[in-house]
């Protein structure tokens, strides 16, 4: 219904107009802009203009397509978690995809650093695997800055395990490249094999599950990942322990 650049755009005003009505959706539906006026101690004109300003040709086809959102939204559906799980195994856990994990952690465990690099929700769980790793006793750390410095004498026989659902986070793409050019090892756990992080890396593990979005938040399921990253460790664990 509003987007980040609309919103930061916004006067104080209009910023003050937006505010009642994301949080009182309900009632502006039914409101006439007199009404809408008092409630928010702004002019009839200012609301006009301001849903000018957004596309529509007054008040009452903002309020058609508010009425549309919030029915949009009431209707959304969850992706069970059960069904995402059931995905992720019957795609991937089968003999290729076992020894596909088994190749990977022998690079990692022939290693010195381990790298995760990850933002958002991806870098939250990068810290996760790497204090996962850690504990198994394989030095690991994180990275969640875009503009980390990499520099070849730090990166010396290192891998870099890189989290991203889309596998097209520009910054991600970015840290990675320049890992690789300084001689890093790439290990990527993405949602789909044919992204441009997947095609840059020496690895790629990728867990397919159904993509799940609400409004502009990706709330994909990172179930998989966690297994993944637990998988590589416990195997990685084994091979440095043989």
């Amino acid at each position: 219904m509003f987007t980040n650049i609309e919103i930061t755009e916004f006067s104080d005003l209009e910023f003050s107009l937006y505010n009642f009505i994301v949080t009182h959706p309900e009632k502006v539906i039914y409101m006439r802009i007199r009404d809408l006026a008092n409630e928010t101690h702004v002019s009839p004109t200012s609301i006009l203009r301001f849903c000018k300003k957004l596309g529509y040709d007054g008040f009452t086809e903002f309020k058609v397509q508010l009425k549309m959102y919030m029915n949009q939204t009431e209707n959304l559906s969850f992706i069970h978690s059960t069904t995402s799980l059931t995905e992720y195994l019957e795609r991937t856990m089968q003999h290729d995809y076992n020894q596909r994990i088994s190749t990977i952690s022998q690079s990692i465990a022939a290693a010195q650093t381990i790298i995760f690099i990850g933002s958002g929700t991806s870098g939250i769980l990068a810290e996760y695997g790497s204090r996962y790793f850690s504990a198994l006793k394989k030095f690991s750390l994180h990275i969640n800055d875009p503009y980390f410095p990499m520099y070849t004498s730090s990166l010396e026989n290192s891998v870099a395990i890189v989290l991203s659902v889309s596998g097209e986070t520009e910054s991600i793409i970015n840290i990675a490249n320049r890992a690789k050019e300084e001689g890093t090892k790439i290990i990527s756990i993405t949602n789909y094999p044919d992204c441009t992080l997947a095609k840059l890396s020496d690895y790629n593990l990728s867990y397919f599950v159904s993509t799940e979005y609400r409004e502009t938040f990706n709330l994909t399921t990172q179930i998989p990942v966690i297994h993944l990253l637990e998988s590589l460790a416990k195997e990685t664990y084994k091979y440095i322990n043989t």
